[in-house]
């Protein structure tokens, strides 16, 4: 049940993005082009070297755009439909017949993160993992607090120094997620966010915390396609897409 070998993994891909608009009009912002393929093609691409087999992606905003990606590329993924977006925490809940009774890996569609980043979360026990890193601006981000390897809890966008290693999205969940999950109020934003269930469990210290070791490359707004595109082109050139 517990086999790192096999893992499934999760992709919220549901938003509008729209900080990428006017590009993100006709198209879900994970499919916009970065150097003739779709953002997400990437990501995929690191999923698969990272030995995950399983994926399923949330999709909501232009959903249609993704089964068409699915099938021009050959990508063997199940698409479950977020049709409100109500959050990273309603997104995740979606996928619980997916994940079944099994450890599974959830990442954002927008983020970019290496393959040996992906497979450090290939860990068969019974502990959640978040993955953080330094940032010299975490006030812009969410912010891991830490009792040795356990993480004690998330502070978000906080408004006076607590540290300044954050949280970039990339996730391990045991099944007791969805407990969490269950759990978890609305935000002030009108949101169920997965940062909360994560602190649920980080309570009753189940949750660790590793370290980035690679490469996180955040395709957020349009100031990052220029960097995102540079990147990938040098990715090619050393033979890793």
């Amino acid at each position: 049940m517990h086999n790192g070998a096999k893992m499934k993994v999760i992709i919220m891909a549901a938003g509008k993005g729209t900080r990428m608009l006017p590009l993100t009009e006709n198209t879900p912002k994970v499919l916009i082009d970065i150097d003739g393929k779709p953002f997400l093609y990437y990501v995929i691409q690191n999923l698969k070297k990272a030995g995950f087999e399983g994926i399923a992606i949330i999709a909501g905003y232009k959903k249609e755009k993704i089964n068409e990606f699915l099938d021009k590329y050959a990508i063997k993924a199940e698409v479950i439909i977020q049709d409100e977006q109500l959050g990273t925490g309603h997104a995740v809940k979606l996928a619980r017949d997916f994940a079944g009774n099994e450890n599974f890996v959830v990442l954002g569609g927008d983020n970019l993160f290496s393959v040996a980043d992906l497979e450090q979360l290939k860990k068969p026990d019974y502990y959640n993992y978040v993955i953080g890193m330094r940032h010299k601006n975490p006030e812009h981000y969410g912010v891991l607090l830490t009792d040795g390897v356990f993480l004690k809890k998330i502070v978000e966008k906080p408004q006076r120094f607590v540290g300044d290693l954050i949280n970039i999205g990339l996730y391990k969940f045991t099944p007791e997620i969805f407990k969490a999950l269950d759990q978890i109020k609305l935000s002030e934003r009108g949101e169920y966010e997965l940062t909360d269930a994560i602190t649920l469990l980080a309570e009753k210290g189940q949750v660790k915390v590793l370290k980035l070791k690679d490469y996180w490359l955040d395709f957020g707004c349009k100031d990052d396609i220029p960097h995102v595109e540079r990147f990938i082109k040098l990715q090619k050139k050393q033979g890793k897409f």
